[in-house]
């Protein structure tokens, strides 16, 4: 069996437009997915990489044209200046690796949600409402929210180191089994491909 190393963050735009094309397509191949959260302003340093609000002018204007042109093209509703972003992607990010630890719920849905409420909803994904809120619309318990949060912090950074490993150095990437990386939400198709062995 196949396998997905899942590398994101709940602040991503663009793993907001990836939807739960991944989880499909995992499905569709047979593929298991580990989810790894990760803290992307820390990726951006350790990687070369600037974030959003230190980039060059003419690239933040790109990106507030891309973004928008981008969720027209997938059909998704988004705001290109949610209320509440940047904020703390640390407690959204725990509840995601207690629930994968706690299993039986929908974890690809349980992502889409968090991403889903900054650029769609205008929500905190830092409060402890909406969290609660998102592990429950997902099949999990909300309880989650308060629990295993030394071992989500200890799997947090771990997350960030693995992803510099594995060569990661912006969200999403999806690295497979076989030292693949793919990067970007339009890039679902291609590890699909892969994953078919037609690529």
């Amino acid at each position: 069996m196949a396998h997905i190393d899942y590398y994101f963050s709940t602040l991503s735009p663009y793993t907001y437009m990836a939807g739960t094309r991944l989880e499909d397509m995992a499905a569709k191949h047979g593929a298991s997915v580990t989810y790894k959260p990760m803290d992307i302003m820390a990726l951006f340093g350790r990687t070369g990489g600037t974030p959003p609000k230190d980039r060059h002018p003419s690239r933040q204007i790109w990106r507030l044209q891309e973004m928008p042109r981008q969720a027209k093209k997938l059909g998704m509703a988004f705001n290109v200046k949610p209320a509440h972003w940047p904020t703390n992607a640390a407690p959204s990010s725990y509840a995601i690796i207690a629930a994968q630890n706690a299993g039986g719920g929908d974890l690809g849905g349980l992502v889409h949600s968090f991403v889903r409420a900054v650029w769609a909803e205008d929500k905190d994904i830092a409060e402890d409402a909406v969290i609660r809120d998102c592990l429950q619309a997902a099949g999990f318990d909300p309880a989650l929210a308060d629990s295993g949060l030394l071992s989500g912090a200890e799997t947090y950074s771990q997350n960030l180191e693995q992803a510099v490993i594995a060569n990661v150095f912006g969200a999403p990437t999806y690295v497979t089994d076989t030292g693949q990386n793919f990067w970007g939400q339009d890039r679902i198709e291609d590890l699909g491909m892969h994953l078919a062995g037609d690529l």
